[in-house]
């Protein structure tokens, strides 16, 4: 390894020395020379990739600066910058300023946050570019939903991508849109794993407060996640494979104007069994009806697997007419046979349950001219809960199903009065079915329930800049009305930002949403205890729409490669219901409605050296529910209540390495203990949630490193998540089991190494 690194630097030493020597110019396509300027600057380039395509440029970047070699570009090339601060430009064709003016990606206010490939815009959202990504502690890959819980404010009390809490909220109460379809299902492995594919995903908004008015429901956030939009002329591959999965891709141009991107992720964990696989399904499977077993008598032996495939069609009909198809399927399923003696007898059965959630769309992209565009989109999106529950010791069969269908049609007209002022106005109706059935054989039992909400909705925005981009303000008014309660909700929706004295900017963000759908746990045990929650819709009684609204206030300091941030916010959830919130204490058969209320602060500290990037977060809120009809009408802590969070990692890159360590601690979760007047078959329970858990503290390690397999770039990486193996207490509850109270303490996930290989050619 290492006289490989001696012949390859004095390869490179010698041939820098030569062009040195016998040429000032040299020459590469615009794409390569892009991309070392942005190394070399510490800058961003936004393009089209068709505007670099075929052009060529003959330039020396040696003892030159960064604007002379931009203004260099553009008197020998056909391309034009467009600075939109001091760390990015966009890049358009000269004669392509009129159609591409209208599809200008906002401002950046911080390239690099936290690691390459986030980045931070002026309207407070977070964007992040699985291509461009660096690396993380922990991750080899850029999994999306493990990537933003590094993001200060995000965090998941049970270590999965299925459960994310953003600023106290649960995870139904994020809106994930995967190309404009809103997604049901998130995880793989029962959410150990992000059910979306990085091959193919270009871009990922992340957005905490300030929604844009274009988006109803998702009361804590909007995760935004788009495919790539441009016909490339090129021919793209990929392959990746790691201890739990593999994948391809493809992006295939089928013509000048047509191309088809394709992906496809299947598990290997029924195939091989490898360290990784063992401890997921250690953490995923413990005190479920997997590993529950009640009489020694009985055999266990699952056999489980998840997938997903993904397609995007483009068509550029013209050079102002785009049409778009999408298609998403996601799918786990878990089986295992059930084996035991009774009376003598052998008896044996099977229990299943699968989870799948499918996604289409077709959009409709029109230029109308150089101020004008417009977007119309039909989606769909059905996910399917089933399972079906064998009970060899009490004769008895459970099938559980949840079913959510939800299409609708959007509408968005996008206006650029001028250089400062843009207006977007837009039309949605939607239509969201859901039915949850329940069908016992012993006793005999069947319960089938249907709830239908149509919405129709119109947004109206106005985006305002500064000729300098020193200050933006976005201002929005959403109008939802549900004709089935006769209920009208105005929303309005706040971005406002103000750069000062330089190196310093202030950002205001405020919100009021809403939302018909959420997720509630009937019994701890449903759908064999592994995935229990069931998504359900408002009837305006006993489950309410939820009512959220959002203030916050952060200033930023950035210089020098220097990142100081805070952000201060308080959040208010109406309409919360006991079942939403899976208690575990008295209330867990209690149908309470209530609200919680959050206020906190973020801090971040990130500063970037010539090959290291550290930074440092803290997270401190106050998280409390507040049900009439509940602990005397007083106060009590959430379920999420995370006191504090600290974060802290460190990347380092050199040349085609990349090591990444991180330290993830938080203050315990909140559970309620029990008092002394407890029996061996009754547990009499406390002030609700007044204990907690000890402190949550994990290590992670990761590495990659790049080299070339002929003229195919590759990719190999390694990691270890909780590198010290800490026993951390995610979860603690009690039940009774033959006249025994019993403590129930649920366990992170512990060492666990993964090994990852990609290719492109």
């Amino acid at each position: 390894m290492n006289k490989r690194v001696s012949y390859y630097s004095f390869l490179l030493l010698f041939i820098l020395c030569f062009f040195k020597l016998n040429a000032q110019t040299k020459k590469t396509t615009a794409k390569q020379l892009l991309s070392e300027i942005e190394t070399e600057f510490n800058v961003s380039f936004s393009y089209a990739d068709q505007s670099l395509s075929g052009v060529e440029v003959f330039i020396d970047l040696n003892n030159k600066n960064l604007q002379s070699i931009l203004e260099e570009i553009e008197q020998t090339t056909s391309l034009q910058f467009n600075k939109i601060d001091n760390t990015f430009y966009s890049v358009t064709q000269k004669d392509q300023q009129l159609n591409l003016s209208l599809q200008e990606l906002e401002e950046v206010v911080i390239n690099h946050y936290l690691t390459s490939g986030i980045k931070k815009h002026n309207s407070g959202s977070i964007s992040i570019t699985p291509s461009k990504f660096g690396i993380l502690p922990g991750l080899t890959e850029a999994d999306i939903l493990q990537t933003i819980q590094a993001l200060p404010g995000i965090v998941s009390v049970d270590e999965t991508v299925s459960n994310i809490n953003i600023r106290g909220g649960t995870h139904d109460q994020n809106l994930l849109l995967y190309e404009g379809i809103k997604m049901y299902q998130t995880g793989h492995f029962f959410g150990l794993i992000s059910a979306f594919n990085s091959q193919l995903t270009q871009h990922v908004t992340v957005t905490k407060n300030g929604t844009s008015a274009k988006y109803g429901d998702g009361i804590s956030s909007v995760v935004s996640m788009q495919l790539s939009d441009k016909i490339q002329e090129n021919n793209e591959f990929g392959a990746a494979i790691n201890l739990v999965s593999a994948s391809v891709f493809t992006k295939l141009p089928l013509s000048k104007n047509t191309e088809i991107q394709l992906a496809a992720r299947r598990s290997i964990t029924d195939m091989i069994n490898t360290p990784t696989y063992n401890q997921y399904f250690e953490r995923v499977f413990q005190d479920t009806d997997l590993t529950n077993t009640e009489d020694a008598a009985t055999s266990k032996n699952e056999n489980f697997y998840f997938y997903d495939t993904a397609i995007k069609f483009l068509y550029d009909i013209s050079s102002k007419d785009k049409l778009r198809f999408n298609f998403l399927n996601i799918y786990n399923d878990l089986e295992y046979n059930e084996e035991a003696t009774i009376n003598t007898n052998n008896e044996a059965s099977v229990s299943h349950l699968s989870q799948q959630n499918i996604a289409s769309g077709l959009s409709y992209h029109r230029q109308w001219n150089d101020k004008i565009n417009t977007l119309t989109q039909l989606y769909y999106s059905n996910y399917n809960l089933d399972a079906t529950n064998y009970d060899i010791l009490n004769n008895q069969r459970l099938v559980q199903e949840n079913n959510v269908l939800d299409a609708g049609l959007k509408f968005q007209l996008n206006y650029q009065l001028n250089s400062t002022i843009n207006l977007d106005a837009g039309l949605q109706i939607s239509e969201v079915g859901i039915s949850n059935l329940e069908d016992v054989n012993n006793p005999l039992f069947k319960s089938y329930i249907k709830r239908v909400i149509r919405t129709y909705s119109s947004f109206l925005e106005t985006e305002i800049k500064s000729k300098d981009k020193s200050a933006f303000l976005k201002f929005g008014l959403r109008y939802n009305y549900i004709p089935k309660f006769k209920t009208h909700l105005i929303e309005p929706r706040l971005q406002l930002s103000k750069a000062f004295l330089k190196h310093f900017r202030a950002e205001i963000l405020a919100e009021i949403k809403s939302q018909t759908t959420s997720q509630i746990i009937d019994l701890q045990k449903d759908f064999l205890g592994i995935e229990k929650r069931r998504w359900v819709l408002s009837n305006n009684t006993t489950i309410p729409i939820l009512k959220s609204k959002q203030l916050s206030f952060g200033l930023t300091y950035n210089k020098n490669k220097l990142l100081l941030s805070a952000e201060a916010y308080i959040k208010k959830v109406n309409g919360i219901t006991t079942r939403s919130q899976g208690f575990q204490n008295q209330y867990q058969f209690v149908n309470a409605i209530g609200n919680y209320q959050i206020h906190g602060f973020d801090v971040l500290i990130n500063k970037q050296f010539k090959h290291v990037s550290t930074w440092l977060s803290y997270t401190n809120s106050t998280n409390r529910y507040f049900f009439k009809d509940l602990n005397n009408s007083s106060k009590f802590a959430n379920n999420f209540d995370i006191t504090h969070v600290i974060d802290f990692g460190s990347t380092i890159t050199f040349d085609q390495l990349k090591v990444a360590l991180g330290v993830n601690w938080h203050s315990g979760r909140p559970f309620t203990s029990i008092n002394n007047n407890s029996t061996s078959n009754t547990i009499v329970y406390n002030t609700p949630n007044d204990s907690r858990n000890k402190s949550y503290l994990r290590s992670d390690l990761s590495a990659t490193y790049n080299f070339l397999i002929g003229k195919s770039n590759a990719e190999v990486g390694a990691s270890i998540w909780n590198i010290f193996n800490k026993s951390n207490v995610l979860n603690t509850y009690y039940t009774t089991t033959d006249n025994n109270i019993n403590k129930v303490e649920h366990q992170s996930l512990g060492l666990t190494p993964n090994v990852s290989f990609k290719v492109r050619f």
